[in-house]
């Protein structure tokens, strides 16, 4: 992956997907929608098989919702403060203190106060401090190879679990990280469902997410028929099959999500509250706008489609917010950003709690790496991979507790350190999915799900 240039506003760079093996299938546009279509033309026509590596670990998680705030998130501006350490390694803000006596940043006041329910890490090791190649060992648990393509986790759930209802197993929000890579090895059918809409928004509604106008549920059902006729005659060609069937599962998954009253109402926003919009901070602002005025962030409002995701089954939500390169002006960046951040937080875990889903559902914050321990000359903080933090609650894992610790300038681990391969093992180990468990690529090759990755006990209850 090529590494990007530096701005006031961060780096910048990303990446895209073929649509030959479709067009080629000969049933383009024959149910006439365009959710079937951009089902199946959002990935590769791969297939993979699976070995089994002993025998099916215990869930304690049915779901993850992962919290991503890309351009590599300032930990010392929230999650790992350091007041006593000089100006230009502390910044410009204070420190609050959570229920246990911990600190975090002041930027954090609504997180401290129900810190409790969750473990912030601060030990995170990485590996690259390059926005596309940290991104995707996040998302995949490795680094980039010319050689081969690896699975997201949300990717890798949905292979190994499988549907929990009627919605696709994994969904992102608006959209994928476009660093996060995709399928890789596995086939299609286990990518994200991607909304193309965002909640916060005032117009917002899921791409594609009805009948067109015009278009009655009989005519459609009739296009349905159609298209199963078109598809068998393909068949008696001798096709790909794997190509058909890959197609086959995304119409059936689009279907399903246009006819089902249970699946829409999954993505709405129609019946929730003005007071829990209030919880998770659906009224907080950052600073002015260009326009000079104030705007909420509209995290809030992914956050409780999230939720809503999960509720209705679910198994791994992406929710992604902000823009966090900050090599210029760390300050105006978490002032902008960090309260609606610190508000979602917070009203994300308590509903989880309140509505008895916080212990089976995993919620991670995270970033592909953190920021430099000194301020810059232009009062920002540049890519930093070897110590940052992440925050994670719920689906088992320990309450309370701050885990690990950085260093007096925050550049090493002083203790406890988490290689960011333990602890996707350790989410896996929550999910009831072996990480040691190999996936046969290309059919003949043998790759574990998480190479050289080990379960850190002391983060689970």
């Amino acid at each position: 992956m090529k590494q990007s240039s530096t701005n006031s506003r961060g780096c910048a760079g990303f990446r895209s997907l073929s649509r030959r093996n479709a067009i080629q299938a000969g049933v383009f546009g024959a149910l006439g929608l365009s959710m079937g279509e951009m089902f199946r033309l959002e990935a590769a026509d791969n297939q993979a098989f699976s070995q089994t590596a002993g025998q099916k670990k215990e869930a304690k998680a049915l779901s993850v919702i992962q919290l991503h705030l890309g351009g590599g998130f300032q930990q010392q501006e929230s999650l790992d403060p350091k007041p006593e350490a000089p100006v230009d390694i502390r910044g410009q803000f204070g420190v609050t203190k959570t229920k246990n006596g911990d600190i975090l940043s002041d930027n954090f006041p609504r997180t401290s106060a129900i810190s409790d329910k969750l473990t912030v890490i601060r030990s995170l090791v990485g590996k690259i401090p390059d926005h596309g190649q940290a991104t995707y060992h996040l998302f995949t648990g490795y680094t980039p190879t010319a050689v081969i393509d690896f699975p997201q986790m949300g990717s890798i759930v949905s292979h190994e679990l499988g549907k929990r209802g009627e919605l696709p197993p994994y969904i992102a929000i608006p959209n994928k990280n476009g660093y996060s890579g995709g399928t890789g090895f596995l086939s299609s059918t286990y990518g994200p469902f991607e909304t193309n809409a965002d909640p916060g928004q005032a117009n917002y509604k899921v791409k594609d997410f009805s009948i067109p106008n015009g278009v009655s549920l009989e005519r459609f059902d009739r296009r349905q028929t159609a298209r199963q006729i078109i598809e068998k005659r393909i068949r008696k060609l001798e096709a790909d099959p794997i190509t058909l069937e890959t197609m086959d599962d995304f119409y059936k998954q689009a279907y399903t999500v246009l006819t089902s009253e249970k699946a829409q109402a999954a993505f709405s926003m129609d019946t929730e509250t003005e007071e829990t919009k209030k919880l998770y901070g659906s009224d907080v602002v950052g600073l002015k706008g260009p326009d000079n005025r104030y705007h909420p962030k509209g995290l809030a409002e992914r956050l409780i489609v999230a939720r809503r995701l999960v509720e209705s089954g679910v198994r791994f939500v992406t929710v992604t917010y902000g823009s966090w390169d900050c090599h210029v002006d760390v300050k105006s960046n978490t002032l902008d950003q960090m309260p609606a951040l610190d508000a979602a937080i917070a009203g994300l875990v308590t509903d989880l709690e309140q509505r008895g889903l916080l212990d089976t559902t995993i919620f991670w914050v995270t970033s592909e790496f953190g920021r430099t321990p000194k301020v810059n000359g232009d009062g920002g903080r540049d890519h930093w991979a070897r110590c940052y933090s992440n925050l994670i609650a719920g689906g088992g894992f320990t309450k309370g507790q701050i885990y690990g610790a950085s260093d007096a300038t925050g550049a090493e681990p002083s203790r406890d350190a988490v290689p960011l391969e333990d602890l996707l093992h350790t989410i896996y180990h929550q999910l009831g999915i072996d990480a040691n468990k190999e996936l046969l690529a290309f059919g003949t090759r043998p790759i574990e799900i998480i190479k050289g990755g080990k379960l850190v006990e002391r983060l689970l209850g």
